[in-house]
């Protein structure tokens, strides 16, 4: 190991993208407060927590799996990839994505135990959706399709799931929340494939920014960013102490700025981090709003 590769422990935390884990813990915190108080289970609300950083982490895994064996991740800048720069075996990386999926789908048993065996399938499905990212013949992130699905699973799924295992009682503001959570989860990955549509292109990924081209890309990220203001913007019609989540927008002028600007692929390093940011703290704020009553 030479003085500028991470020791072991470092890089396959470093390959697990801490920088992508709000996506994870947002819908998980404001689903789970938007149900009643009298109602909240807090071991039922850590178990979904480790369901979805576990689901996270094993999607992480598997891209970065599927990616390094395609030579995807061969001309790309950013986080570390782990086959992508020989830090760590196909093997044991694809190892490691499963363990994770494991882990998650075991203690997602459990919740569905408590609640409904009905969430077996959306936890299956979101399985699915985590390996076939950029892994089988024919990966939907090549296609374009990357941000509807980390909408879907990452937003709605995941948001009205943490809400729903509580309680098992879906209501009408909890719907609503999973709009600009999913959004917010959708700008982190247009933050990711912002940078790398140089890369990408190269490689013949062809994600939505690759489609898009730089400028249109930044536009879509600013676009995500908007509507998910507008949309706690009506969740503070019904539920006033929502609005506070407005002053976390403020987090997103600098990768916003960045997002609209210019710049290309290390240029735009420091917009996943600074987005990453933004979700966790717009995602407090509206937890916190919908937990006063």
């Amino acid at each position: 190991m030479t003085e500028s590769e991470p020791g072991r422990f470092t890089r396959w935390i470093d390959g697990a993208r801490p920088r992508t884990w709000p996506a994870s813990l947002v819908p998980v915190l404001v689903g789970t407060l938007a149900i009643r108080p009298e109602s909240l289970r807090w071991n039922r609300m850590v178990a979904a927590a480790v369901v979805a950083l576990a689901m996270q982490i094993g999607t992480n895994y598997a891209n970065d799996y599927s990616d390094g064996i395609r030579g995807t991740d061969a001309t790309r800048v950013g986080p570390v990839r782990l086959v992508g720069q020989g830090l760590a075996a196909p093997a044991s990386v694809r190892r490691a994505a499963v363990a994770c999926f494991a882990i998650a789908g075991l203690v997602g048993l459990w919740l569905c135990s408590l609640t409904s065996w009905w969430l077996v399938l959306p936890g299956i499905a979101a399985v699915v959706a985590g390996w076939l990212y950029t892994g089988g013949p024919k990966p939907y992130g090549y296609l374009g399709l990357g941000e509807l699905f980390v909408f879907v699973f990452f937003g709605v799924f995941a948001t009205i799931g943490s809400g729903y295992v509580q309680d098992q009682h879906i209501p009408a503001l909890l719907w609503l929340a999973s709009i600009p959570v999913g959004l917010l989860a959708t700008a982190l990955l247009e933050a990711n494939n912002l940078r790398d549509i140089t890369g990408d292109r190269f490689s013949k990924k062809r994600t939505l920014a690759v489609r898009l081209g730089r400028q249109r890309a930044g536009w879509l990220y600013g676009i995500s960013l908007l509507v998910a203001a507008l949309a706690i913007v009506v969740m503070a019609v019904i539920h006033p102490w929502c609005a506070i989540a407005l002053v976390g927008f403020v987090a997103t002028t600098k990768p916003l700025q960045l997002a609209l600007s210019e710049a290309e692929g290390r240029d735009l390093l420091p917009m996943l981090k600074a987005t990453g940011q933004a979700q966790l703290c717009i995602g407090v704020l509206l937890a916190l709003g919908l937990a006063i009553r």
